[in-house]
């Protein structure tokens, strides 16, 4: 099932984690590696995955992160 623009979930795939459309690749993975200083070209070459990929995880995450809800306790 496709839950964003190029991001699917399908528990046979990867336990039913975000994965690039058509891959099986994890939204997290891709964003640990930018984190961990890989380039948009490595994590390209690395996972045989387009730019556009690359960009539809991190939209995926900020839309994600927009949703979360912290409340500062103290």
């Amino acid at each position: 099932m496709e839950i964003a623009p190029r991001i699917t979930v399908d528990e046979k795939v990867r336990f039913g984690k975000p994965v690039i459309k058509g891959t099986r690749v994890p939204v997290d993975l891709i964003l640990g590696k930018l984190a961990g200083g890989m380039t948009y070209e490595e994590v390209m070459s690395e996972y045989d995955i387009a730019k556009a990929d690359i960009l539809a995880a991190l939209r995926y995450a900020a839309q994600q992160m927009a949703g979360e809800e912290v409340k500062a306790v103290g």
